[in-house]
């Protein structure tokens, strides 16, 4: 095995010769037409950054969009299990690996595809994190694309540096929770999108309320909402505000979040549509 192997993540029972290997990467991408690249953001873990990403392709694949997603949080990958893909076994095609396919016909590729279980853990230092990424970009057969989703591990660590210096990114949406310390942290990646230069598309504030059941009345459980002063603070556009929802929650347990549908993300993503069309 060489060097190069080393970094594969899917090395594992591997039995192509590192020279044949390159021969047949060389297709690897040919095909692929990606028009946009959307990066998913968020400054801390926990403000539902994945099942926004989630959301989103599923809203845009409503649509009648071509919608991909790459898991790119590859020591924390979700995308799998909310689209109940956990089984999923991969495939090859000449040009690539073929991605899982949702409901909707959304592209998936993530990390959890390579592991054994899909609660093994991914023990690896920043270089090989960043090659898996470029992995998934250059070596998935992903063809004909209107979008395609990036969720990145949260924070500005060596993955989304790689995304946003390798990847074609048109556009980043920042996910953030009503919370001070998120909208905080937030501020550091809103600073790093704009020293690589890159578009941000808005901020969504996710967990924003949750409507009692009974009266209907919208509660701010997680704090006051703060999404639109900060993006009128940093020059963003708000992109709007989604609930903290129990049946969203029960979904995503059972690998439905497909089934989701509320008005508030479907004008997100028209928005979205419209900027990035």
């Amino acid at each position: 095995m060489s060097d190069q192997c080393n970094s594969c993540p899917s090395r594992e029972g591997c039995n192509v010769e590192a020279s044949e290997c390159n021969t047949q990467k060389s297709l690897y991408g040919v095909f692929n037409n990606i028009r946009n690249v959307i990066v998913v953001m968020s400054g801390k873990g926990g403000v539902g950054k994945s099942s926004v990403t989630g959301l989103l392709a599923s809203s845009l694949a409503r649509q009648g969009h071509k919608v991909g997603i790459m898991d790119a949080d590859i020591t924390g990958p979700s995308q799998p299990r909310i689209f109940g893909l956990q089984d999923h076994k991969l495939q090859a095609s000449d040009y690539g690996l073929l991605p899982a396919l949702t409901h909707l016909g959304i592209k998936l590729m993530s990390i959890n595809f390579f592991l054994p279980n899909e609660d093994d853990p991914v023990i690896w230092r920043g270089p090989m994190l960043a090659g898996a990424v470029k992995q998934f970009w250059g070596e998935t057969d992903w063809r004909e694309l209107d979008y395609l989703i990036v969720d990145l591990p949260p924070g500005t660590g060596d993955v989304p540096l790689t995304v946003m210096q390798t990847l074609p990114v048109k556009g980043i949406v920042i996910v953030s929770s009503p919370q001070d310390l998120a909208f905080m942290v937030v501020k550091k990646t809103i600073k790093m999108a704009r020293k690589l230069q890159i578009p941000i598309l808005g901020i969504i504030e996710n967990m924003s309320y949750a409507v009692c059941p009974h009266c209907q009345e919208h509660l701010e459980i997680f704090g006051k909402t703060q999404g639109a002063v900060v993006a009128a603070e940093t020059q963003l556009t708000f992109l709007g505000r989604l609930p903290w929802d129990v049946e969203l929650n029960r979904l995503i347990d059972e690998g439905h979040i497909e089934k989701y549908s509320s008005p508030e993300m479907e004008s997100i993503a028209a928005q979205i549509g419209e900027k990035l069309p």
